[in-house]
C-alpha cells in the first residue's frame, strides 16, 4: 500500500519544537519585513482558531494578533529543511517504510508491502510515533491503494481526532470516504478545475470518480484523467523519479539592507555550497555560473542598484570549493559600496550528466579526488546535517533571522 506522511502546521511546528514554552499558544510564522508587515506563511492550530489564515497580511489582521497575543515568529527555511532530512533519515534507519521518498518539504511518500488494515495501522502507527518522539513534529498518515488516495486518507487522519493521526483506506471503504470528501480538497484538481466542476453539480469526490472516462479525458486533460484513476483504485501517478533540472538557483530576500561586503561573502559562500550539492544530487555538472545583487525596489526614497555577471568553468564542475571561488569573483566585480542590498542569489546553468563531462587540456586539477571529495562531505552532511562540513568562507552561518525569503529555485 502507499503510504503518505504530512507534517502538521509545520513551520509553526518546527518553532514550537524548538521552544517548548510556545506550547499550547497562538502563534504565526510569517516573512516580517522592515515596516512591520509581511504576510502569515503558518500558524498553529491555536491561531487558527483565532480566524487567522495562511497569506493574511500582518497589517490586516494587527488588531487580532495584539489583542489576542498571538507570538509572530520569522520564517527560518534553513532550520525547517534540516527537520524534514532529519524526519526522512529517522524513517529511512528504521527500514519499516519501503521506497520512502520526499516530496516536498514537508510531505513525503512510500511504501508497505502488506495488504492487511490492521497490519499497516500498526506500522505505520510506529513509523508516525517514531517522527513525533524524535523531533516533536505532529505528522499525519494516510495509507491506501494510489498515491490519490493515500493523500485522501491522510486528509481524514489529520481532520477527524478519532483516528489519532493515521488512516487505513481499504477499497471497501474507499467510496464513503470519497462521499464526504469535497472535490476541491482532492489533490491534483485545481482552483480552476474546482470551478468547473462545481458548475456541473459536481461537488464531492465521489461524483468525480464516477463521471464517464471519456468525458473526463475530453473535458479535464491528462491531469484530470490521471487524477479520476487514482480515485477508482488505479495508479496512475509516477512520483519516484524526477528529470534534472536546466538549471538550479538560489536567492534570498534579507530581512534587512546591508552593504557589509563579508556579510554577502558568507552568505554566497553557504549559497554555493546549496546548490553544489543540490547539483551532485542529480548527478550533473555546470558549466556557467552567475550571481545577483539588488537593491530594494520598494525603497523609492533610496538609490537604485540591479547588476550579475557570469563566468564559465574551464571544464563543467560540481565542485564546492571552484563554484564558490568563481561566484565570489563575480561579486567582488558586481559589488559596489555606496548601495544597500535587499537581495543576493547564484544561479548554476548549462548543466549536463557528470558522466559527459569532457577534460580539459589546461584544467590541471585532480577531478576524480576532488569527486570523491564532495561525496564524503555529501554523506557526512546527509547524516549529520546541513553544512556540518562547510567552506571556511561560510565559517559565520547564515542565521534564518537574518533574511525573511529563502527562494530555491529549480528550473
Amino acid at each position: 500500500m502507499i503510504v503518505h506522511i504530512d507534517c502538521n502546521n509545520f513551520f509553526a511546528s518546527c518553532e514550537v519544537a524548538d521552544r517548548p514554552e510556545l506550547i499550547g499558544k497562538p502563534i504565526v510564522v510569517a516573512n516580517a519585513n522592515e515596516a512591520g508587515g509581511g504576510i502569515i506563511l503558518a500558524l498553529s492550530a491555536e491561531a487558527k482558531q483565532l480566524g487567522l489564515k495562511r497569506g493574511n497580511p500582518i497589517f490586516q489582521v494587527k488588531k487580532i494578533i495584539e489583542q489576542q497575543g498571538v507570538i509572530i515568529m520569522p520564517v527560518r527555511h534553513k532550520r525547517y529543511r534540516e527537520i524534514s532530512k532529519q524526519i526522512m533519515r529517522l524513517v529511512v534507519e528504521q527500514d519499516i517504510v519501503q521506497n520512502f521518498r520526499q516530496y516536498s518539504i514537508d510531505e513525503f511518500f512510500g511504501e508497505i508491502p502488506l495488504d492487511t488494515e490492521a497490519e499497516v495501522k500498526n506500522y505505520i502507527t510506529k513509523v508516525k510515533n517514531l517522527i513525533t518522539n524524535k523531533t516533536k513534529i505532529p505528522v499525519s498518515c494516510g495509507c491506501s491503494q494510489t498515491y490519490t488516495l493515500a493523500k485522501v486518507a491522510t486528509w481524514y487522519a489529520k481532520h477527524y481526532a478519532g483516528y489519532n493521526g493515521v488512516c487505513v483506506l481499504s477499497e471497501a471503504n474507499r467510496a464513503k470516504a470519497l462521499k464526504n470528501l469535497n472535490i476541491s480538497d482532492v489533490w491534483g484538481i485545481g482552483r480552476a478545475n474546482s470551478r468547473f466542476l462545481a458548475e456541473n453539480g459536481i461537488v464531492f469526490a465521489i461524483d468525480y470518480a464516477n463521471l464517464p472516462n471519456y468525458y473526463v479525458k475530453h473535458k479535464l486533460g491528462v491531469g484530470g484523467h490521471r487524477t479520476w484513476c487514482e480515485l477508482n483504485g488505479q495508479q496512475a501517478i509516477e512520483i519516484n523519479k524526477h528529470d534534472n533540472q536546466k538549471s538550479i538557483m538560489h536567492s534570498r530576500t534579507f530581512d534587512f539592507m546591508t552593504n557589509d561586503k563579508n556579510k554577502l561573502r558568507e552568505l554566497l559562500a553557504s549559497f554555493s555550497a546549496d546548490v553544489a550539492a543540490k547539483l551532485r544530487a542529480q548527478k550533473s555538472v555546470c558549466g556557467l555560473v552567475t550571481v545577483f545583487l539588488q537593491t530594494n525596489i520598494h525603497r523609492s526614497d533610496l538609490p537604485q542598484y540591479s547588476a550579475s555577471n557570469s563566468s564559465k568553468f574551464p571544464t563543467p564542475t560540481q565542485d564546492t570549493a571552484l563554484i564558490t571561488t568563481f561566484a565570489l569573483k563575480i561579486l567582488n566585480q558586481i559589488y559596489h559600496p555606496d548601495f544597500q542590498y535587499k537581495k543576493m542569489g547564484i544561479v548554476l546553468s548549462n548543466i549536463v550528466p557528470d558522466s559527459a563531462v569532457q577534460l580539459d587540456l589546461f584544467d590541471t586539477r585532480d577531478i576524480h579526488r576532488s569527486e570523491k571529495l564532495m561525496r564524503t562531505i555529501d554523506e557526512i552532511n546527509k547524516r549529520f546535517g546541513d553544512e556540518t562540513i562547510h567552506s571556511a568562507l561560510a565559517n559565520t552561518k547564515p542565521s534564518d533571522n537574518d533574511m525573511i525569503n529563502d527562494d530555491i529555485n529549480d528550473e
